[in-house]
């Protein structure tokens, strides 16, 4: 079903989404993956842009978790520093680390929200899963080789969703 990789939002960037609105949806926690959503999969610790930007998400009530297929090694720089709660080697699209963070946090499906920058991996992870999902425009070209390889499918994707007129590429919504 090509629906399933179609996501609810589609923003530029973690930046352009009104988390006002997420709030009104009810949604609680808020899974950010982290490689070239956050940060470039290069880049070892967070911006101060990015810092500021956590701690206004986490103020504003949500529950913050990098949720990566990246290993916890990768992910451990970015949860001290953002003091967020990490779910490291996902293995997305799978389910399982999606149902161990609704059982550990005790989240309904409708309370959690995915952003992440790979319509086969965290939009086709979170829809089957019946999570929020938001789709962002990748923060840089520079990608691990097997996210490469991922593009190449997702990029077979988009056409079909093109074809059904469900998504667009370059033209965002809420």
């Amino acid at each position: 079903m090509i629906e399933l990789y179609k996501p609810d939002m589609y923003k530029k960037s973690i930046y352009d989404i009104d988390y006002k609105k997420l709030k009104n949806y009810g949604i609680k926690c808020i899974l950010f993956d982290l490689d070239n959503t956050l940060v470039p999969y290069t880049k070892n610790k967070p911006s101060r842009k990015l810092k500021d930007f956590i701690e206004r998400i986490k103020d504003e009530g949500f529950k913050v978790i990098i949720f990566s297929n990246s290993n916890k090694k990768r992910l451990t720089p970015f949860k001290n520093a953002l003091e967020v709660d990490c779910a490291a080697s996902c293995r997305k699209p799978s389910k399982f680390k999606f149902k161990k963070v609704l059982d550990e946090y005790k989240f309904l499906q409708s309370e959690v929200a995915i952003i992440g920058d790979q319509i086969t991996t965290d939009i086709f992870g979170g829809n089957r899963m019946g999570i929020f999902t938001i789709l962002i425009k990748p923060i840089s070209n520079e990608e691990f080789f097997y996210t490469k390889i991922s593009r190449l499918i997702e990029k077979k994707i988009i056409k079909k969703l093109e074809k059904k007129n469900l998504f667009k590429r370059g033209n965002y919504y809420d």
